[in-house]
């Protein structure tokens, strides 16, 4: 493996590997549908869900696209 792809395993494996329960909401302009504060410190990029447009739920990872994470329900 290269040197960069090393790199890019690595931050990945390590992504995933963080603790669920860091996640949590933080107040937003709606209070239906606060955003989630992820334990990296980054807040989603959304607040709803994408699928059924319902509350996020900081028991289930982001999904980051772009280096910005991205809530699920």
């Amino acid at each position: 493996m290269s040197s960069r792809a090393t790199e890019v395993f690595l931050a990945v494996t390590l992504l995933g590997a963080m603790p669920v329960g860091a996640q949590h909401y933080v107040d937003s302009s709606d209070p239906a549908f606060p955003r989630i504060q992820y334990a990296d410190s980054l807040v989603s990029v959304n607040d709803r869900c994408i699928v059924r447009l319902r509350k996020l739920s900081p028991k289930i990872p982001a999904v980051y696209v772009n280096g910005r994470p991205i809530g699920s329900c």
